[in-house]
């Protein structure tokens, strides 16, 4: 393993989560907890990825205020190999969402206007470039900007390289549509998966057709707890998550998977058994309060994997 295997290009920021202690009820005050942590779809990824083994370089925006520091600290303890663009004079972002009881979202509020200082020139540095050239796999999210993203992608997918990207949300994901033809892989859910198409499918199989027609030749398209559905080039496979007792928080579940997923795949692994880690991975960070569960290690994987079917290939 070198030094450069991995590098994470996106969001590395502040998320704050408020989880109602009650029923919801809309329009009003609801009695709840408050919880804050380092975050971010490409720092997730990251910091799953090195807890797995892999030597992992993220590379962000930051800005000069405590909660800058909160992400380095969050970085140092993962494991993470951390080049950020910082701006002293900025505001780090942040993700703040209202969780409800069961873990799923009420709503969220990003701000993240620094990352639109990340720009195509950024990548120009020295290091970024030798981070890129050094990689077996360049990860990136939807947070930078449109012009960033297809500079990076088209930087990046020479040589064999694995260049995968992470949708964010169903607003952001379109700042890939560039960049399609180009991706390996883009992770996202049906939502993300509608707003990049401009269709709907009616189940888990409608969608390789529809997002191969607009130019992506791999993807995954989660479902919540319904079945997922991950293709390539050559096959296309559906697999259901298994359930779990209990949900402690949807965050960060989209990130783990696909960390689970690319780490399969630069393993060797074939599309199915890529799907499978995938899940698995999903499957620890829902039952942590975290968006990236510090008891993500690949032993804890490999029991994660022991409840996960083989999933159906379709022709």
């Amino acid at each position: 393993m070198t030094e450069g295997e991995i590098a994470v290009f996106g969001g590395a920021h502040i998320d704050r989560r408020g989880r109602i202690t009650g029923t919801t009820a809309p329009g009003s005050s609801n009695p709840g907890t408050w919880f804050e942590e380092a975050g971010g779809g490409g720092f997730n990824a990251a910091r799953n990825l090195a807890r797995l083994g892999h030597s992992v370089r993220m590379i962000s925006t930051r800005g000069g205020d405590a909660a800058g520091e909160m992400v380095t600290a969050a970085a140092a303890a993962a494991g993470v190999i951390d080049n950020p663009l910082t701006f002293l004079d900025r505001q780090t972002p942040s993700y703040t969402a209202i969780i409800e009881n069961d873990g799923n979202l009420v709503i969220a509020l990003a701000d993240m206007d620094l990352y639109r200082m990340f720009s195509p020139r950024q990548l120009q540095r020295r290091a970024l470039r030798d981070a890129i050239a050094d990689s077996r796999l360049v990860l990136t999210d939807a947070n930078l900007p449109e012009e960033t993203i297809a500079a990076l992608v088209d930087t990046a997918s020479t040589d064999g390289r694995i260049v995968a990207g992470i949708a964010v949300s169903p607003a952001k994901v379109i700042r890939f549509q560039p960049s399609l033809a180009k991706l390996s892989f883009l992770f996202m859910n049906e939502a993300e998966a509608r707003a990049l198409t401009g269709k709907d499918a009616a189940d888990a199989e409608g969608w390789p057709p529809l997002l191969r027609a607009a130019g992506l030749k791999g993807g995954v398209v989660t479902r919540g707890g319904r079945a997922v559905v991950a293709f390539d080039r050559e096959s296309v496979c559906v697999a259901t998550p298994p359930a779990l007792p209990e949900l402690a928080d949807v965050t960060g579940a989209g990130d783990a998977l696909a960390s689970g997923f690319l780490a399969a795949r630069l393993a060797g692994h074939d599309l199915s058994e890529c799907l499978r880690h995938g899940i698995a991975s999903a499957g620890i960070t829902l039952r942590s309060p975290l968006a990236a569960s510090e008891q993500m290690s690949q032993a804890n994987l490999e029991q994660a994997l022991a409840l996960v079917p083989a999933p159906q290939m379709l022709a």
